[in-house]
């Protein structure tokens, strides 16, 4: 028998859909779409008139949904001890981000609260949060370290982010980002990044808990040079490297990053032109974080048109985190990378699907509906794609998939 003649096997046929497929980073719509799903994986996608003979164990019919690829929030601070709520009154009082942190609050004050707190709460506090954005359709996450800044910590965190991906139905990269602000036991920044470089970062990748290694370089944190040192250390370790790069001034961390191949440079609200073109070559992508550029009241905008020309791929993510970010939303997220970066709704969901994969390395397997790539969908109540930035808030989301398996959190 010709195989190509025989029925396409598979757990299950989707039908009576339109299919934001996001296939090549735009909508790339498929009206009247079937999808059949194997083993958690997409095996055929198309219209249904020319779908091929199929047996499945169910069919199912959506009733003329959309259906997009799963969320991607690929840049979050999802595990933390305690809150930052004092701060963001003191905010609202003038005092800014640059003096709270001199002040002993900011990032150090979740540093404080996070290794007070023991691994089965921080688990049940970060399990919470991510089952909000489970339920808006994020099937695949980012998680980063940086609130531990000693090693048992920082391995409290990691292995904090692996329990999450282990206990829900979401896909988690967990990143190393122990160079996120000097601990107080330290007094010298690169007596830190000598420990993080010999200690923190070996014994971490070595234990299977680390992904990518990500860095804040800023006059508040670290030095280009100090940072360039941790890219080296990741470098023989076999790990990517990401960087939280100028986002209160220009320093050249986009430089490094892209020196480096990193696979995306957050924040970057103070990158300019030049930053696009190193970023355009070594294709690291720009990942816009409008939540805290909207939180911390700041205006200088991220060079959206530069990157646009250069053709850098751009990313949104919530930045979920206790004190710039405090987001729950990724849709939120689209509707403020439109209103206040000027994206287009069809940037922005790009934004959150097939860039965000990119930006985190694993667009071969995530990110768009393709034949090959994991059947993470989102079935929405919509009447258009671009309806997903419109609305701020409301609950649009339908039904998630994860690997082709209905999402109950």
């Amino acid at each position: 028998m010709d195989v190509d003649n025989q029925p396409l096997a598979g757990d299950s046929l989707w039908r009576n859909l339109q299919a934001v497929t996001m296939r090549g980073g735009g909508y790339a719509v498929i009206a009247e779409a079937a999808l059949v799903i194997r083993n958690g994986q997409i095996a055929w996608i198309g219209p249904e008139a020319e779908l091929p003979s199929v047996e499945v164990d169910e069919t199912r019919d959506f009733g003329g949904h959309w259906l997009t690829p799963g969320l991607v929030d690929c840049h979050t601070h999802l595990v933390f001890g305690g809150d930052r709520i004092r701060e963001f009154e003191q905010r609202l009082e003038g005092i800014s981000y640059s003096e709270i942190a001199r002040q002993g609050g900011g990032i150090a004050s979740s540093v404080r609260e996070t290794r007070k707190a023991d691994f089965d709460t921080l688990l049940a506090s970060a399990k919470a949060r991510a089952r909000l954005l489970l339920r808006e359709g994020v099937t695949t996450l980012e998680i980063k370290s940086g609130y531990g800044l000693d090693l048992d910590n920082e391995r409290k965190m990691l292995k904090v982010a692996r329990a999450i991906g282990e206990q829900l139905p979401v896909t988690v990269q967990a990143t190393c980002l122990a160079a996120h602000t000097l601990p107080p036991e330290y007094k010298e920044r690169d007596d830190y990044i000598e420990s993080v470089c010999e200690s923190i970062l070996p014994t971490l990748a070595a234990e299977g808990l680390v992904d990518a290694v990500d860095g804040f370089c800023e006059g508040i944190a670290f030095s280009v040079n100090q940072i360039r040192r941790v890219f080296d250390t990741a470098r023989r370790l076999s790990l990517p490297v990401k960087l939280h790069a100028e986002q209160f001034s220009r320093l050249g961390g986009c430089q490094l990053a892209a020196e480096f191949g990193a696979l995306s440079a957050d924040h970057v609200e103070y990158a300019d032109v030049t930053d696009a073109r190193a970023m355009a070559r070594s294709g690291t992508a720009a990942v816009l974080l409008p939540g805290a550029f909207l939180t911390l009241h700041e205006t200088q905008m991220p060079p959206i048109e530069a990157f646009r020309e250069q053709g850098v791929c751009m990313a949104l993510a919530s930045d979920l985190n206790p004190g710039t970010s405090p987001v729950l939303s990724l849709r939120l997220i689209m509707n403020l990378a439109c209103t206040l970066f000027r994206l287009t709704p069809e940037e922005a969901l790009a934004g959150v699907t097939l860039n965000a994969a990119k930006a985190l390395g694993i667009a071969a397997s995530h990110g768009s509906l393709e034949v090959g790539k994991a059947a993470d969908a989102v079935v929405w109540d919509i009447s258009e794609p671009a309806e997903l930035s419109y609305w701020l808030g409301g609950q649009l989301a339908v039904q998630v998939f994860k690997a082709g398996r209905e999402v109950t959190v």
